[in-house]
């Protein structure tokens, strides 16, 4: 964590109701710390975004950071597109989130401009995209909208354009599931989490994130048109996909 940083402490103490997780004020003002300590592999994600971006990326094109946060990846993109023509939209359903996103992510010259839209994504158009990123997103789109939410990202994307589609993942063998499920619970405990706080995050996600096999993401996307569909990371029950058009 570094310096000022707010430390999550949301779940640190007995809740006599455990309701389902929201993307609040309360979220947004520890979200750094929280998804860092809960998420392995995700600095390794958001730069290499940066990296996928910057090979992708088409002069005059838009890249659409979809469920943006805090604004990460739209960060990272802006870093490495430094100097180009197009523009980033990054898209959030959360107020809280959108607002903080804005305190950080002030248009600079010679940097893309970045659009934020406080919007449901299911309703965001996508035009002349090269790159469209999905960071952990979909999962918390209800089930019978995924589709329609990858579809409506294909049909967006220039010849030759991505997505990267990151999530966390279920499993169909139990014993790979068990497994997967402890080593990142013993991620969190090393990162300083409480069991109590592993649990009581666990129930509050228990409706609301839900999460696919990597099979069931690769069939979607191969059925909305996506030629090639790839894992390029994995680090437990975490995965993140480039898809191109």
């Amino acid at each position: 964590m570094s310096l000022g940083q707010p430390k999550d402490g949301i779940y640190a103490t007995p809740l006599e109701k455990i309701v389902d997780f929201k993307f609040d004020e309360k979220v947004a003002s520890v979200f750094p710390d929280m998804i860092r300590r809960s998420v392995p592999g995700y600095a390794t994600i958001i730069t290499t975004i940066g990296v996928m971006a910057e090979r992708f990326f088409v002069p005059g094109s838009t890249c659409y950071d979809l469920g943006c946060s805090l604004g990460a990846a739209t960060l990272v993109m802006r870093q490495r597109l430094s100097g180009k023509p197009g523009r980033i939209i990054a898209v959030d359903n959360s107020e809280a989130m959108i607002a903080r996103a804005r305190e950080l992510l002030v248009n600079e010259a010679d940097c893309l401009p970045v659009e934020l839209r406080c919007a449901d994504l299911r309703a965001v158009p996508i035009e002349n995209a090269s790159v469209v990123v999905l960071n952990f997103t979909l999962q918390f789109i209800p089930a019978a909208d995924r589709a329609r939410v990858i579809q409506t990202i294909y049909d967006g994307l220039r010849p030759g354009g991505i997505l990267i589609l990151s999530e966390k993942i279920a499993f169909d063998d139990p014993h790979k599931a068990e497994l997967f499920s402890d080593l990142h619970h013993a991620f969190k405990k090393a990162n300083g989490y409480s069991d109590l706080e592993v649990a009581q995050k666990r129930a509050a996600l228990e409706n609301v994130l839900i999460p696919e096999t990597v099979v069931q993401h690769r069939d979607r996307l191969r059925s909305c048109g996506f030629s090639n569909v790839d894992v390029w990371f994995q680090c437990f029950n975490f995965a993140s996909i480039l898809a191109v058009k």
